[in-house]
C-alpha cells in the first residue's frame, strides 16, 4: 500500500505557493503577479530565489519605474497599445487606508511609487515567511 498523502517535489511546492498566495493578506501581491506572467511556475521560482520586491520583477522580465503619483483614472484613460498601459491595479490597503496602485506596460516596465513597492516588498517578506513555515 503506497501513502499518497506523502507527495513531495515541485508539483507539491507549486500547490503550496498557490495555496499561500490565494490568501486574504496576498490578493494584491497576486494581482501584480497574475498580470505579469501566465507561467506560474516562473512565478512560484521568482518568488523563492527574490530577496526584493524589485528582484521579483527582475526574475519575471520587468523593470521597476518608481514615481512620486499615480492618477488611477487618467492610467485608464491610456490602457490600450496606443497608450502602452496593459493593466491598471488599482489597489487599496484598507488597513493603512493606502492607495497603492501598480501600472503594468506593454514595453515590460512596470510603474508605481516609492510606498507601493515598500509595501509589497513587506508583502513579499511575509508570503516567503508563511511559505516557509506552513
Amino acid at each position: 500500500m503506497t501513502n499518497q498523502s506523502a507527495k513531495t517535489g515541485p508539483e507539491s511546492t507549486q500547490q503550496k505557493f498557490e495555496s499561500v498566495l490565494s490568501r486574504e493578506p496576498f490578493k494584491g501581491l497576486k494581482a501584480i503577479l497574475d498580470s505579469l506572467s501566465a507561467d506560474r511556475e516562473a512565478v512560484c521560482d521568482g518568488v523563492s530565489g527574490a530577496n526584493s520586491y524589485e528582484e521579483l520583477l527582475e526574475r519575471l522580465g520587468y523593470r521597476i519605474t518608481l514615481i512620486k503619483q499615480i492618477h488611477v483614472k487618467d492610467s485608464y484613460t491610456r490602457v490600450g497599445s496606443a497608450g502602452g498601459i496593459k493593466v491598471v491595479l488599482p489597489y487599496y490597503d484598507i488597513p493603512t487606508q493606502s492607495s497603492l496602485p501598480t501600472l503594468v506596460h506593454f514595453d515590460s516596465t512596470v510603474t508605481t511609487t516609492p510606498k507601493s513597492a515598500s509595501f509589497f516588498n513587506t508583502m513579499l517578506a511575509a508570503l516567503k515567511t508563511q511559505l516557509s513555515g506552513s
